[in-house]
């Protein structure tokens, strides 16, 4: 009888051990902040030859290596054709010396274009003055209302760009006017891409001529499940936001939206929960 209570016990023992295993086994992966390269493609009748895209956002100053040199070298690995810079690479709580390290050394480089986020405005305007000379000496395109025309590889593509609506300028007002920009010349055969920090204003940007939408801020609903939950929480969104990370697409207009799930790790409360950071690159063809 004793032997058998003991053999009761050491195999409920094996099973909670078990069980312990398993739990870890699953939960322990899904911590990884390791940078993660993220890859869409995007076929256009308008695109005749290749063009690469990386797309950045909320990096929050977050660090990645000794002066950034991870991050800069995932960059330079994809050989990119320009730089997006959708919003939140800077950070009120973090120091700006992770971001000027990055924003140097790619400047140099690509053509970089850039919109504010949220947390670009959480700080003095003396020092949002700052940040936009600083941004201005490396030749980085602030767009804000407005639009760039750049070619690349013989391709011709149009940027536009609004702020975020923390800056407390009339967003909206930004946004209807990259619309009338974007609808002036029916005929411009240009590849239109809008840059925008904020996902959640889909529906919104599709009421526009664009062909690529591309933001952030949703940091990927910070917690996911795979194959589940793309997203559990988001700003501005909600719980189990509609626009975490990912592609998206408007049936009835064609336009594309990317959301980045962002590049910030120690900058935030909570941990990200499989849901790694990632650099997106976005190859036109």
């Amino acid at each position: 009888m004793k032997i058998d209570k003991i053999n009761k016990k050491n195999k409920s023992g094996k099973i909670k051990m078990m069980i312990i295993f398993i739990l870890l086994a699953c939960i322990l992966p899904g911590f990884d902040q390791r940078l993660k390269i993220q890859y869409y493609t995007i076929e256009s009748e308008q695109i005749t030859e290749p063009v690469r895209i990386v797309l950045v956002t909320d990096l929050h100053a977050c660090q990645y290596g000794e002066n950034q040199q991870e991050l800069i070298q995932a960059v330079q690995e994809q050989n990119p054709d320009l730089i997006a810079l959708s919003g939140d690479i800077f950070d009120e709580n973090m120091p700006d010396a992770n971001t000027e390290y990055f924003l140097q050394d790619i400047a140099q480089d690509y053509p970089c274009y850039y919109v504010t986020g949220n947390h670009e405005y959480y700080v003095s305007s003396e020092l949002q003055a700052k940040r936009v000379q600083f941004l201005e000496s490396l030749g980085i395109k602030i767009l804000s209302g407005t639009e760039e025309a750049c070619k690349v590889h013989g391709q011709n593509l149009t940027i536009y760009g609004i702020e975020d609506p923390s800056g407390g300028l009339v967003s909206e007002k930004q946004l209807q006017n990259v619309k009338e920009l974007s609808k002036n010349n029916p005929d411009n055969p240009d590849f239109k891409i809008l840059l925008s920090h904020r996902p959640e204003l889909f529906e919104t940007y599709c009421t526009g001529d664009f062909n690529l939408v591309l933001c952030g801020h949703a940091h990927g609903g910070q917690w996911r499940i795979p194959f589940l939950v793309n997203g559990l929480y988001a700003p501005h969104q909600g719980f189990f936001p509609e626009h975490a990370g990912g592609l998206y697409q408007d049936s009835f207009t064609a336009t594309t939206m990317i959301v980045s799930r962002g590049l910030a790790r120690e900058s935030t409360r909570i941990p990200r929960f499989y849901n790694r950071p990632e650099l997106v690159v976005i190859d036109l063809n």
